[in-house]
Order: structure tokens, then C-alpha cells, then sequence
């Protein structure tokens, strides 16, 4: 798997090249503490490698070779923060041609590029980096690109990230497998909660059923959990947690789960004392309505434009037919965020907003609406795979008809 998303490298690399990838590292907390670390995700694309220090290096010469350097296991090392991967298993895993020490990284680079060197792999005049938004990454890329720069100034320069963007944008079976495992522990969660809600509960009590569920099964949130009841469904991206709930109110949920680094992200909003208003109701048959309509209308071809037009329409004329509204152009009180996002890798994934969408892709349908004068925030969001034809729909299983919510919540 690893090695195929590298040839895809490999072919749009000049010869007499090389490319160098960092996985990046965990930022300093405290004076011994750090932040979690989370891995770079074009490195882990390009090797499955999920240990900071790392570095990837893929040579294209007179022969094409693909290295990886990793931190060296040491028994004070493993005292102090644990087992790291041994340069067998960093193989087995990457299926690189070969495994170095990362101390050794900087000699070997020049060591290729020097003349001596020119019999194993030819002369090489360009190279190429991934310069991308993380900042830690991309400080990497830009400080070794200068350093070679000043050494070796004949050197062209390039930029991968736009193509690696392109590549991650279209899933493979393996990936999509990951992706359902996310949803379905999402699901369980999202289960939980239910299950257990009640008015007077604090918001974050709710969100601890959710986290219950995660350390259960071994993984992480794919980004901080929103549990937003009553007026808080009306803020995008509230995150505080801390409200006490009431009787007769909604609350909105958006979180989302990281199985083996792909993400899940799943919006689901329900009555906390298990039965919908009436006026709940029609705001939430508006955007249920608009959800199921645009992952049907959701396809290879489709434009972002189109879809998220499709869905202004859709929530517009339901707020008209109500009567909160008298013109279209009055959507955007009540809604205020686009239809959705790629999903993979990243919660919001790489790939390209300006082109129509594309077979194996996956991307989130999520329409709302926020009546912050009422108290109601609603927001459904499920994840959809893009197949040949149309799609599929792989958080289905996660209820969201009225009857269907009621009915679980009444048990």
C-alpha cells in the first residue's frame, strides 16, 4: 500500500532528484511534558510510520531508492518514554528499501550529493519537499530547504504538497475499512449518550459517556467534541461543555473518532428528555430533509458550488414554507457554514474545492439551522463515499429519523 502511493511520488518526481519528508514532532508543554504528537499526515500516507523524528527519503537517480530514518532504539530511551519501533519493524511496516538511524540523516544527504557519490546515483539537481500549513512541518521543510540552498546552490526546489493533496484525496478500500471502524465506535458513543440522557444533566457529563466509549475501544476524538444544548446549538464551534441542560431542549452534537488515523465526523442533535417539540420538529424535518436530498444529489461530477447551492435552496424553501422567512436570501440568519468537506486523514481532509468531485472520495454532508430566538441549534451530518454512479451513505447506521431517536431514547 505504501509503497504504491511512493511509486505515485516517484512518477511525478524529475530523474536526478530527491525528496524528503519529515513526520514531524510534539511541541514542548513543560519543562518534561509534551504535547500529544500527531504524526504528519503526507509522511504516514507515504510510509504508515507513526513516530516522531522520522524521516523519509526517496531517491530518484541512475537507481530509485526509498530510506527511512528513525530513532534508534536505546535501552535509556525506553526507560524514559517507552518502546520505540526497531528499524525491522519500521521496514516491515514501510517496505522501504532500507532503515537508518535519523543522527545520520544529514551526512547521508550530502554524502549523495557529493561526486564521490555520483557512480551509486548519478548527479542530482533537484529536490523536493513538502511545504504544507502544519506548522512544524513545514518549518522543517522551509530551514532544510535553505540550509541546501547555501551548501548546494544549484539545486532546484519543489513543492509536492498540491500533488500528495491530489493523491489522499481518492480512497482506497483500506482506507475506507478504517473510516467505517471510526464511524461505527462513533455510533456506539453517540448510543451511550442517548441512552443515558436526561434534563439537568451539565453537558460535559454527556460528552463523558462519548469518552467512555473511546478509551473502551483504544482511540482518540478526532477533534474536540461538540456537546452544545439549547442556545449553544447556535454556536458553530463551541467547545466550553459546561451548561446545565433543561427540559424540553435539544442538544447538538459534532464529534468524531480517530481508528487507525482515518477520522470519523458525525453531527447528530436530539431532545434530551427524549421527545421533540413540535416546533423541534419542523426545524428538524427542514434539515433532515436537506441532508438526505443532497447525499442523493452528492456524486462524481457534482461541483462544491452546486451542492452547496442545492442545499441553500432545500433549507431556504423550508423556512419559507414555514414562514420564518419570506426571501432566500434570508438563509444565511439562520445558516451559516457550507454543506460539507472532504474527510479522511484529516477531519477536514486534503483535496481539491475548485474541481468536481471524484469517485472515492469521501466528504460530509452536514446541513443546519440555528434559531438562536428559540433556542434551537440543529445540525446533521453524516459521511459519504463517492462511488461511480452516486453514493453511499457509510454513517447509516446512525439513526436520525425522528420516530427512530425517540423510540431508542424511550427505551
Amino acid at each position: 500500500m505504501y509503497e504504491k502511493r511512493r511509486k505515485q511520488i516517484l512518477k511525478h518526481m524529475d530523474k536526478g532528484s530527491f525528496a524528503l519528508f519529515s513526520s514531524g514532532y510534539a511541541p514542548k508543554k513543560s519543562l518534561d511534558q509534551h504535547y500529544p504528537y500527531f504524526v504528519n499526515r503526507n509522511f504516514y500516507y507515504l510510509t504508515g510510520i507513526n513516530q516522531a523524528y522520522s524521516y523519509l527519503l526517496i531517491i530518484k537517480g541512475v537507481i530509485e531508492k526509498t530510506i527511512l530514518f528513525v530513532e534508534k532504539r536505546t535501552p535509556e530511551r525506553m526507560l524514559w518514554d517507552g518502546v520505540v519501533l526497531t528499524f525491522e519493524e519500521a521496514k516491515e511496516i514501510s517496505k522501504v528499501d532500507l532503515v537508518m538511524p535519523n543522527t545520520v540523516l544529514d551526512t547521508f544527504i550530502s554524502s549523495i550529493l557529493s561526486s564521490t557519490r555520483a557512480a551509486s546515483y548519478g548527479p542530482l539537481d533537484n529536490v523536493y519537499f513538502d511545504f504544507q500549513g502544519n506548522f512544524n512541518i513545514r518549518e522543517f521543510a522551509e530551514e532544510y530547504s535553505e540550509k541546501l540552498k547555501v551548501n548546494y546552490p544549484y539545486l532546484k526546489h519543489h513543492n509536492l504538497n498540491s500533488l500528495l493533496s491530489s493523491l489522499r484525496s481518492i480512497k482506497d478500500k483500506e482506507e475506507i475499512r478504517r473510516m467505517k471502524e471510526a464511524i461505527k465506535i462513533t455510533d456506539e458513543g453517540l448510543n451511550l449518550m442517548m441512552k443515558n440522557a436526561k434534563p439537568g444533566m451539565v453537558e460535559h457529563e454527556l460528552e463523558a459517556y462519548f469518552e467512555y466509549t473511546l478509551k473502551k475501544h483504544g482511540v482518540t476524538v478526532s477533534f474536540n467534541t461538540i456537546a452544545a444544548s439549547g442556545p449553544n446549538g447556535c454556536i458553530l464551534h463551541y467547545g466550553d461543555n459546561n451548561r446545565k441542560t433543561e427540559d424540553n431542549e435539544l442538544i447538538l452534537f459534532d464529534l468524531g473518532v480517530y481508528k487507525d488515523n482515518y477520522a470519523s465526523d458525525i453531527s447528530r442533535t436530539f431532545p434530551l428528555n427524549g421527545k421533540f417539540t413540535e416546533l423541534q420538529k419542523k426545524y428538524y424535518e427542514i434539515v433532515l430533509e436537506c441532508n438526505k436530498k443532497c447525499i442523493l444529489f452528492a456524486k462524481p461530477g457534482v461541483t462544491w458550488k452546486e451542492l452547496n447551492d442545492y442545499a441553500k435552496d432545500i433549507l431556504s424553501d423550508g423556512l419559507i414554507k414555514l414562514g420564518k422567512i419570506k426571501e432566500k436570501e434570508e438563509l444565511s440568519k439562520y445558516y451559516y457554514h457550507s454543506i460539507g468537506h472532504y474527510l479522511g486523514l484529516d477531519v477536514h481532509d486534503v483535496g481539491p474545492y475548485t474541481e468536481p468531485l471524484k469517485e472515492n472520495q469521501v466528504i460530509t454532508i452536514e446541513p443546519g439551522l440555528y434559531i438562536a430566538e428559540d433556542n434551537i441549534g440543529i445540525r446533521i451530518e453524516d459521511n459519504i463515499l463517492l462511488t461511480k454512479d452516486g453514493s453511499i451513505n457509510l454513517s447509516k447506521e446512525l439513526i436520525k429519523e425522528i420516530k427512530d431517536i425517540e423510540a431508542f431514547m424511550k427505551k
